[in-house]
């Protein structure tokens, strides 16, 4: 089966209530953990790169990867740019093979946003390939996107409308609430489902993202910081929370902190428990065990999208 668009998934996301996970991948066992953990509960999947994975692991390894997880799974697999900043980026990764790819213009004045998104979509949509706006600022940082509290904000819904007539996107990213990292809260979280039911409004059938969705698992900040780590009061988004909006408008989710976790925390231990050890494959082995593991926790308690393949 060759790469999809994420445009059948989401028509059918909505429709089902239920979201598709979009999981970070920055080399070959957090692909092999992902994928395989669809392959079991048979679901689809949008493997996503940002800027700074492509510039890690190299633009054509990353799609070999890919490409490779398509033989092996038989999924619907979508390919996708996450946070791209410029149209040349864009311009990239949909000549590089992506089927999709996000435009993050939200850190713009609204007309410049909207300016600098057609330009994406015009080019993606003569492409083939399918593209994400962003309204609204998630705080938090991961990878490139740094963005204080202070200049963090909600998405408006009076601007929703407009945003999407006018640029032709084809799914859009709002800030209700969710972080960026594993730093997220410094009360306790608080989703706006008031937001999000207005935008669903005012865009019927039209498929909403979330950003910033990880849930940060304690039990791998416990193991974290018990070998060295330096995470106290690491949170992230209640899973029930990222449940209800599944059942709404949203359908996507982004999962990258989560991941990064799980792999960090396992090889923290291993090495620690074994500090003779110097076969990368003996610590990435768990590590990806350890991201399989929560990716099919994700697909079934948190998504719903098992068996929808």
């Amino acid at each position: 089966m060759p790469l999809v668009t994420t445009t059948e998934m989401f028509k059918k996301a909505y429709e089902g209530g239920y979201a598709i996970g979009a999981f970070n991948v920055n080399n070959m066992e957090i692909i092999q953990g992902i994928t395989e953990a669809a392959k079991a509960e048979n679901a689809p999947l949008i493997l996503q790169v940002s800027a700074g994975a492509r510039k890690y692991a190299n633009h054509t390894y990353l799609v070999k990867l890919v490409e490779a997880a398509l033989e092996e799974t038989d999924l619907p697999i979508a390919l996708h740019l996450d946070h791209g900043d410029t149209f040349e980026l864009c311009k990239s990764c949909i000549d590089g093979g992506f089927t999709s790819v996000m435009i993050d213009g939200s850190h713009l004045p609204f007309e410049e946003n909207i300016k600098l998104t057609k330009q994406v979509v015009d080019y993606a949509h003569d492409h083939g390939v399918v593209v994400e706006g962003e309204l609204g600022r998630l705080a938090g940082i991961e990878d490139a996107v740094n963005v204080s509290e202070e200049d963090a904000r909600f998405t408006d819904p009076d601007e929703v409308e407009e945003f999407v007539e006018r640029t032709g996107v084809d799914s859009l990213a709002i800030a209700i609430g969710t972080s960026h990292g594993a730093f997220k809260f410094k009360g306790e979280p608080k989703l706006r489902f008031d937001i999000l039911e207005e935008i669903s409004k005012r865009l019927p059938g039209f498929p909403i993202v979330l950003h910033g969705a990880s849930s940060v698992p304690q039990e791998y900040v416990e193991i974290v910081n018990k070998y060295g780590g330096d995470m106290p009061g690491a949170k992230g988004v209640p899973e029930d929370m990222l449940r209800k909006a599944a059942s709404m408008a949203v359908c996507k989710i982004n999962i990258d902190s989560d991941l990064r976790l799980a792999m960090t925390a396992t090889i923290r231990k291993f090495m620690a428990e074994n500090p003779g050890a110097f076969d990368p494959r003996q610590y990435l082995g768990p590590a990806r065990d350890a991201i399989r593991t929560i990716v099919r926790h994700k697909i079934v308690n948190v998504l719903g999208c098992n068996n929808k393949a």
